[in-house]
């Protein structure tokens, strides 16, 4: 709770230090936006000023390249506004005189309310009394559930985990909770799936129904950002492969312009993105493949008639398939990445096999948070 530059005193036990008290203020401290900000540990940054964090998160993605030898041009940061996150996994428990759900608490496994939260779009805020009411018929006291709900074209998409098992009674009751607070899907793990609307998500012009808890962006804006740098990096493509497509994030907007290779790991996914191209007139041809990327990366045989690439892994980065595409020597690379660890050894990978790194654009999706994502181009010299 403190920034660089500010003195501060407190009582110091061991290497510890407590009962911190801000004596000369940093002149970047601001008052936090949120009042949940000091006990709620959903955001870490809020006392901070947004060109701080701003400053502070492309430092994040220049020192992890500079680790690796490499030295980067940030392109500028587009951060999401407040009151924008579109998903959000919330914890619920059942107490002596009924539920409470929320985030946790800074550096506590405490569970704390968060009525006024400032970083989820208003209309998530009611997944956390349907996270309560779940909680009350299908959770214990002495275990956490787990509500994933995520904002739809036709309303809340909720993902329960860690609940009681199944039973006839159960189902019952959660189907009242359904309809009640009027979401559009309920799942219930692996075991229940009650469907009241479908709960699309569109992207470019297509309308996808994905299967419960698919990947999303965190935020439209965010989606957009990352999106509109994608489209740059490969304009001129005719042929793109996009590899980890998830449900369509950036292959049904390519398809407006370009033939797409989609390759995505969950078969449930590849399918509600074959789907979701079969049902939008007037793009161009799109291939889902399913396929796992980690165990059986894409090699140069696989990707010769193709132009450019999208690549946006999960966090541990994709090493194997990255060594693939150095082999491959594809022309362009728009590399997205949510991790400035794994996206610098990649870059430097590329790099050593002749490619040019454009200018980097830092995403900050996760707003107040340490969460960092960033795009760039990739070109051979």
């Amino acid at each position: 709770m403190t920034l660089p530059g500010e003195t501060v005193s407190g009582s110091l036990d061991g290497t510890r230090l407590s009962e911190v008290k801000i004596v000369r203020p940093s002149t970047d401290r601001v008052a936090a936006p949120c009042r949940h900000f000091r006990s709620c540990g959903g955001c870490q940054v809020q006392h901070a000023s947004d060109a701080f964090v701003s400053d502070w998160k492309a430092g994040i993605v220049v020192d992890a390249l500079r680790a690796h030898g490499l030295e980067v041009e940030i392109a500028g940061i587009e951060t999401s506004p407040p009151r924008s996150r579109r998903r959000a996994t919330l914890s619920a428990r059942r107490t002596k005189k009924g539920a409470l759900a929320g985030f946790h608490g800074r550096a506590s496994g405490v569970i704390v309310d968060i009525p006024d939260c400032q970083l989820l779009h208003p209309d998530l805020m009611p997944a956390r009394l349907v996270a309560e009411a779940l909680a009350v018929i299908g959770g214990s006291r002495k275990a956490e559930l787990h509500v994933m709900a995520t904002l739809s074209e036709s309303g809340i998409d909720v993902l329960v985990s860690g609940g009681k098992p199944l039973d006839r009674d159960l189902e019952v009751e959660l189907a009242e909770v359904a309809a009640r607070h009027d979401l559009a899907r309920l799942a219930w793990g692996d075991e229940l799936e009650l469907s009241r609307r479908p709960p699309l998500q569109r992207f470019g012009p297509a309308l996808v129904l994905p299967p419960p808890g698919a990947f999303l962006q965190a935020t439209h804006a965010g989606e957009a950002a990352l999106m509109a740098a994608v489209s740059k990096i490969t304009r001129g493509a005719a042929q793109i492969a996009d590899l980890f497509a998830g449900v369509g994030t950036f292959a049904l907007p390519l398809a407006q312009r370009s033939e797409v290779l989609a390759v995505e790991g969950v078969a449930a996914m590849t399918k509600a993105l074959d789907r979701g191209w079969r049902d939008t007139p007037g793009l161009k041809k799109v291939r889902s493949v399913t396929r796992d990327l980690f165990r059986n990366p894409m090699i140069a045989e696989d990707l010769r008639k193709i132009d450019a690439i999208v690549i946006d892994p999960p966090r541990a980065g994709a090493e194997a398939q990255i060594e693939e595409l150095a082999k491959a020597r594809v022309p362009v690379i728009a590399h997205v990445s949510c991790n400035p660890v794994t996206f610098a050894r990649d870059a430097g990978h590329l790099i050593a096999a002749g490619y040019v790194m454009d200018p980097i654009t830092v995403i900050d999706q996760f707003r107040w948070s340490s969460h960092v994502e960033m795009v760039a181009g990739f070109r051979l010299t």
